[in-house]
């Protein structure tokens, strides 16, 4: 499914809402104030419903990140179609041009996508079976960085973030943004994402030292030139860590860091999303069938505090 599949798919605003109402109401329409189904009157102007029990008006969009946007479905539902098929991420400036709105409009729209997939992300258990576990940085580096936001107390993982991140290699991902790369810190990212029990590959940082009593654990030595030792390897969490950075460097080219976990939940739902990969169509449904329970505004976004 192309973009102009969806949008020929999709050509008036009635075919959207019918198309997620189906995708939210499978069973019947429920009352998102109440949550009652046991009576809802239809009101053929504007789409909407009346519940008897609550006796409140209440449309597809109540209680979704759509609600209260004035922005067409068609709109919503090919932003959405972008964000879950461009490998690499799409950013503000180019959805803008793409669906004919402002970059603010873009950006705000983006936002509440993100806040989905950070819900999706944030269901389901921790992953197991083959896991591989590493961690990463993510920023400029400070030689490229201008005079007034250089920090001078050195170079490499300087400035930048450090996220953790785990990967089983016939599921899903999981990442989380840590304070540091310290023992204390990736032993509790791996209890917390990782079932016990699990097959752990990591390489040979002295912060994956002492996973033994908790998981099958083998390593690889990178720093010898060792990078597979039966079936011990990073290469998928690598291959993760790549497309992500790939996103940074190419497309975004800055994460704001009080934003940087709805980016990695974005990362991380097109990733787990593979086996979806030959069908948009699929994917886009995926997306919309989470849209429930989640509502962003625009000053929260824009809040200093996460």
């Amino acid at each position: 499914m192309s973009l102009y599949q969806v949008l020929e798919r999709f050509s008036s605003e009635e075919e959207c809402i019918e198309h997620l109402e189906k995708l939210r109401w499978p069973k019947g329409v429920i009352c998102p104030c109440c949550s009652s189904s046991r009576k809802i009157y239809r009101i053929k102007r504007d789409h909407k419903y009346k519940c008897a029990d609550c006796s409140k008006q209440f449309s597809v969009r109540k209680g979704t990140i759509f609600e209260e946007s004035r922005l067409p479905l068609r709109k919503w539902f090919a932003a959405a179609w972008l964000l879950t098929s461009s490998r690499k991420g799409i950013n503000s400036c180019q959805l803008a041009r793409k669906i004919g709105v402002t970059q603010k409009t873009a950006w705000f729209v983006l936002g509440r996508l993100r806040e989905v997939a950070a819900g999706i992300s944030s269901q389901g258990g921790p992953v197991d079976g083959d896991v591989e576990a590493n961690e990463t940085y993510i920023g400029g580096k400070e030689k490229n960085k201008h005079a007034l936001k250089k920090l001078n107390v050195g170079r490499g993982t300087v400035g930048k973030q450090p996220v953790a991140g785990a990967v089983s290699r016939d599921g899903d991902v999981k990442t989380e943004v840590v304070t540091d790369t310290t023992r204390s810190e990736v032993h509790a990212f791996l209890h917390k994402n990782v079932a016990g029990g699990s097959n752990l590959y990591t390489d040979e940082y002295r912060s994956y030292v002492g996973l033994d009593d908790h998981y099958k654990h083998l390593s690889v030595n990178h720093s010898v030139g060792e990078y597979v030792s039966g079936k011990a390897h990073t290469n998928s969490i690598e291959n993760f860590w790549a497309m992500l950075k790939r996103g940074y460097y190419g497309v975004f080219h800055h994460f704001s860091w009080k934003h940087l976990h709805r980016y990695l939940a974005e990362f991380e739902v097109r990733w787990n999303m593979r086996r979806f990969e030959k069908d948009g169509r699929v994917r886009l449904d995926y997306l919309l069938g989470h849209i429930s329970g989640h509502r962003l505004t625009y000053k929260e976004l824009i809040a200093w505090q996460t």
